[in-house]
């Protein structure tokens, strides 16, 4: 259950932060590990929030891209990025090599609620490079001694990204759309869901989201989803990452991007 208020969290301090690229690992396909570091200890960041990275040397890239934070290694001193490298700002990001510079704003936005109570039952969906934050909700919260179980959905097993890494810190239940891996079908669809939560988290594709957040609704479980609607500026000035709730319309870089299922309008 939702059991700690995340407003507080728009008073972080935000940095502007010139990191080096530590390694950049290809997971699978189009998809990206950055890990970065910098001189001087990376500030605190919560699961759920996410960094605009500047891309330099890019003529077609001219604002930054938001990129969720996929894990902090305090002891490392690493931030991990995932990258899906579908245009020609997040492919030059795939490219780069060790020891480049990369200039982020960070930390960004609210994240997700922590539970304080290790009683309660957490479930974790996630769908493609959706499933990047659930990492970081999902070790912070082994390491406050609480389990999930995580949901990861993907349309093959060649698409399943750090399954490894996930199941350091959970109960692993998988779906994918051609049954190559886990069970055949949407997340929706998982024999998981016969179970009783006390809160989901999500993030993924909208049509994902919306059908998880359906399903919460109608079983009275609390849901979180992080939007991924378009951002540039990350700071809720451009107004171009709108999203139309219950309290009118809230820029989600600035309000979210993870929000209440409740203030959403996809149950209705």
């Amino acid at each position: 259950m939702a059991e700690s208020d995340n407003k507080g969290l728009l008073t972080m301090k935000k940095y502007i932060l010139d990191l080096r690229v530590k390694s950049v690992e290809n997971v699978g396909g189009r998809y990206s590990l950055l890990k970065l570091t910098g001189d001087e200890p990376l500030p605190e960041m919560v699961p759920g929030q996410f960094v605009e990275v500047r891309v330099d040397d890019s003529p077609n890239t001219f604002l930054r891209r938001p990129i969720s934070i996929n894990f902090l290694d305090r002891e490392a001193n690493e931030l991990w990025l995932l990258v899906a490298a579908i245009g020609d700002g997040t492919r030059r990001l795939a490219s780069l090599k060790p020891g480049a510079v990369l200039n982020c704003v960070l930390p960004l936005g609210n994240g997700f609620t922590m539970p304080s109570d290790a009683s309660k039952r957490l479930l974790l969906v996630g769908g493609g490079v959706g499933v990047a934050p659930l990492l970081y909700m999902g070790a912070e919260m082994a390491r406050n001694g609480i389990e999930p179980t995580f949901l990861l959905g993907a349309r093959s097993g060649k698409d399943l990204l750090e399954i490894d890494l996930f199941e350091r810190f959970g109960r692993v239940c998988i779906t994918t759309e051609d049954g190559s891996v886990g069970e055949k079908g949407f997340v929706t669809n998982h024999s998981v869901l016969a179970e009783r939560f006390d809160m989901i988290a999500t993030c993924g594709p909208k049509p994902m989201m919306v059908a998880v957040s359906q399903y919460a609704y109608k079983a009275g479980v609390e849901c979180e989803a992080s939007l991924e609607n378009m951002m540039a500026c990350g700071l809720g000035a451009c107004l171009c990452c709108v999203e139309k709730t219950t309290e009118g319309n809230l820029c989600v870089c600035k309000e979210g991007p993870v929000l209440n299922i409740k203030k959403l309008l996809w149950h209705l």
